[in-house]
């Protein structure tokens, strides 16, 4: 499979919450176990649901500048967004401001995918950007539709 940079394997970077909360992590591993039929997941930790809210028990440089290169190598990102996290946020933010001062062919592509809920919103920084393709899902099934359209629109088919 070529991707819409040319490259043979897709890398892609999936975003969710550690801090901000893991109530969703069975659908964060789920989102991931489907996101490898388009390629490489370089962050299934966020799926494993012996990471807590703690997070993973490495240095913050560390995981900062593993998680900015890994970023950086990925081709797609896709993100969970329901519960609100300040490094989702802010890994969302880098890589919108980066597609503004790169070269179309290298830009990333963006998917948000939340659930909409009562006494919530998503954010109007997120919702609002047009740097992000948010999608709304209520079951795991329609975001596993809203990815395969995402990757459809790049011309990209399941492996």
């Amino acid at each position: 499979m070529v991707n819409y940079n040319g490259m043979k394997n897709s890398n892609i970077y999936f975003a969710a919450s550690i801090s901000g909360g893991r109530e969703d992590v069975q659908i964060y591993s789920e989102i991931i176990n489907y996101l490898k039929n388009y390629g490489n997941v370089l962050t299934e930790m966020i799926g494993d649901k012996n990471l807590g809210e703690m997070g993973e028990s490495l240095d913050d440089i560390f995981i900062h500048d593993r998680d900015m290169k890994w970023l950086n190598e990925s081709n797609i990102v896709v993100a969970e967004v329901t519960t609100a996290s300040h490094g989702v946020g802010y890994e969302l933010g880098r890589m919108v401001e980066r597609n503004l001062w790169i070269p179309k062919y290298s830009r990333r592509h963006i998917l948000c995918l939340y659930r909409p809920k009562i006494d919530k919103r998503l954010s109007a920084m997120i919702n609002g950007s047009d740097g992000l393709i948010c999608r709304e899902y209520n079951k795991i099934g329609e975001a596993k539709t809203k990815i395969d359209s995402f990757f459809m629109k790049m011309g990209l088919k399941r492996n």
